[in-house]
């Protein structure tokens, strides 16, 4: 594992001022610091057309002409360009390298900020060396190393483990979908998942987005993956400690409110005093009493009374003594010999 702590870092805020300094006319640098979010947030050509009284269409021209020539001098004399290029490179070949520019700025800059994500960015996109991949609706903005792979190259190894996990059909590991899409090492394949929105990891495996097992997103998908990785039922306790020393976001959620979901939730089934499991695992809901109306049912006859208790505790984690007292009590069932009991008539 690259120990980080060793790793190069950079002076965005030094470079970016040199960067700029080359731009002779004060409105073009003016356009491209506010365009890039370089000193404040992004704005768009809207916003600074109205600034400087000229139109977004003029806007755009000016800040295409600027970046086209910085881009031409990156490759000549463009101030500590090569510099940046190599650190950034250094970084991405310890990532898989491709990686969100949220973490290479987080490795390359003293806190990662907002910022320093839009600088590190804007010099990625002015080095040849490197591929940057706009942040849309299904890519994170990222940047990977342009010598293994370009943009077209980027999205079209994303989008074949999209598929894969697709036809997998359920979240798997990164090692896994290495096999099956034939990437060298796990790091890569780790790494540009990592840039598409459409795909999302918990608990070491990768799935679609849209899948509560990798990506919840409220507290009743959150007991939904608690339950699915404990593979039993668990107390509604249980569960909110389980959620509580998650990885998941947003994880202060009370005891009360995760009960109320379970309650609310029909993937869940209440199995005994505050337990529940999972209505895919073969339970359904209803009484203890309801219980033994089904086992009789498929019995279609008269059974012993233990034998009715040991089938009701595989449906029901109860005392023994409930399961013998709705038999006794309720008017569903009759006793017709020695310690064993059929359905009613009625029933």
């Amino acid at each position: 594992m690259e120990d980080t702590t060793v790793m190069p870092k950079l002076d965005v805020a030094k470079v970016i001022d040199d960067v700029l300094g080359t731009i002779e006319r004060e409105r073009e640098r003016e356009i491209v610091a506010r365009r890039y979010g370089l000193f404040d947030r992004r704005e768009t050509l809207e916003q600074i057309g109205e600034l400087l009284s000229i139109t977004r269409e003029r806007v755009r021209q000016l800040e295409k002409a600027v970046v086209t020539k910085l881009k031409a001098a990156a490759a000549k004399d463009l101030p500590h360009i090569k510099d940046v290029e190599k650190t950034i490179l250094a970084h991405l070949e310890a990532m898989g390298n491709i990686a969100r520019i949220s973490d290479i700025a987080a490795r390359l800059t003293l806190d990662g900020s907002k910022i320093d994500q839009s600088r590190v960015a804007f010099l990625a996109e002015l080095s040849p060396g490197l591929a940057v991949i706009e942040d849309n609706d299904l890519y994170h903005h990222a940047v990977g190393a342009r010598k293994v792979h370009d943009e077209k190259s980027i999205r079209e190894n994303v989008n074949k483990i999209i598929e894969t996990i697709k036809t997998i059909g359920e979240p798997v590991t990164v090692d896994k979908v290495r096999a099956q899409t034939g990437h060298s090492t796990d790091s890569h394949v780790t790494a540009l998942s990592s840039t598409s929105k459409q795909l999302a990891t918990l608990n070491n495996r990768w799935g679609l987005s849209r899948w509560p097992l990798v990506n919840p997103k409220n507290i009743r998908d959150k007991i939904y993956v608690v339950l699915k990785e404990h593979t039993k039922p668990m107390h509604f306790n249980e569960i909110a400690d389980a959620i509580k020393d998650s990885t998941f976001k947003r994880k202060d959620v009370t005891t009360q409110a995760i009960h109320n979901e379970l309650i609310k939730d029909k993937r869940f089934v209440l199995i005994g005093r505050g337990i529940y499991a999972l209505n895919e695992w073969g339970y359904k809901k209803g009484t203890v009493a309801d219980m033994i109306v089904d086992v009789l049912k498929k019995e279609s006859g008269p059974l012993h009374r233990d034998e009715i208790v040991k089938r009701v505790l595989k449906s029901r984690q109860v005392k023994e003594t409930t399961i013998l007292l709705n038999l006794q009590g309720k008017p569903q069932f009759k006793r017709v010999a020695k310690a064993t009991y059929a359905l009613a008539d009625k029933a």
